[in-house]
């Protein structure tokens, strides 16, 4: 079995490609877009290659997917599956990551992670294509919690709530959650919902993984970009969600306006600490029970 991260752990962008090999702070793993790696069915060389070379020397790495579509009607890719194996195997990846949404339609790409309807047949058409991805890769796949601006419609209006939808996902899958603590507050916000019951009403026994990340207010709305701090609020909720799912390895992600690489880190430091606390109450606890 692959080695599970565990603690703290920040993406690995472009901008910080020279520091970050030599980085001396406190990280705990790293989280890579495997599109920027892999392509025409193979995995990339040159400097990419160099700097992920040095960075698994380091640091578990984990693969999040941004293009897979599996809500989606096209078929999956089984070529870019292949190539994909190729770098999990080689990051001896425990687990592989991607989004509960449709990116592509007819082979073209929105470049957007789109909602999916929340209904029976949506459940079992992405189960379905979880369970093959999972087959092809050899390994564990978990989805994500998306965040969403627009609900789909849903034929004869017989819909579920998010929560319930996810959650008959992944038990018909079988497979694990990357739950996103940003995208519950997000929705929370955009539709009127109280973020706490949002989160409960996930299947977080089942995370592998948590996602923390900056959004920003466009008029009534917030919008999920990556591009700044972790405010007050969603911290507040992480708090909460490590208290129900357990200390599971966490990312910052920082995916726009990449600021420089001790900005990152200072917020997986403050993620770090809360990790830390939770852990040891949750311990604590523990003992006082044995």
């Amino acid at each position: 079995m692959a080695t599970r991260p565990s603690g703290v752990g920040i993406g690995l962008r472009r901008r910080h490609f020279d520091e970050l090999p030599r980085c001396e702070r406190e990280l705990d793993f790293l989280e890579l877009c495997p599109e920027n790696f892999v392509g025409a069915g193979a995995l990339r060389g040159g400097r990419d290659r160099r700097v992920l070379d040095a960075c698994i020397e380091r640091w578990p790495i984990l693969a999040h997917g941004v293009s897979m579509s599996l809500g989606g009607p096209d078929p999956l890719d089984r070529g870019y599956i292949r190539a994909l194996k190729g770098l999990l195997d080689r990051l001896d990846a425990p687990f592989y990551t991607d989004h509960l949404c449709f990116v592509s339609v007819g082979g073209r790409s929105s470049q957007d992670l789109l909602p999916i309807p929340f209904c029976e047949a949506a459940v079992h058409h992405c189960a379905r294509r979880i369970r093959a991805l999972a087959d092809q890769l050899e390994r564990p796949v978990a989805v994500e919690n998306i965040s969403y601006y627009a609900q789909m419609p849903v034929p004869g209006g017989a819909g579920m709530g998010e929560g319930e939808f996810v959650r008959a996902v992944v038990e018909e899958a079988d497979c694990l959650l990357l739950l996103d603590v940003n995208n519950i507050y997000v929705n929370a916000v955009n539709h009127d919902e109280d973020a706490s019951e949002s989160l409960r009403s996930l299947p977080v026994e089942r995370s592998c993984q948590i996602h923390l990340a900056g959004h920003v207010r466009e008029g009534p709305r917030l919008i999920d970009h990556h591009g700044a701090p972790v405010c007050d609020a969603v911290w507040a909720l992480y708090r909460e969600a490590l208290a129900l799912a357990g200390p599971i390895p966490t990312l910052i992600e920082w995916d726009t306006a990449v600021p420089a690489l001790d900005v990152v880190l200072d917020e997986a430091d403050r993620a770090r600490a809360i990790w830390r606390e939770v852990r040891a109450a949750r311990s604590a606890a523990a003992e006082a029970s044995a």
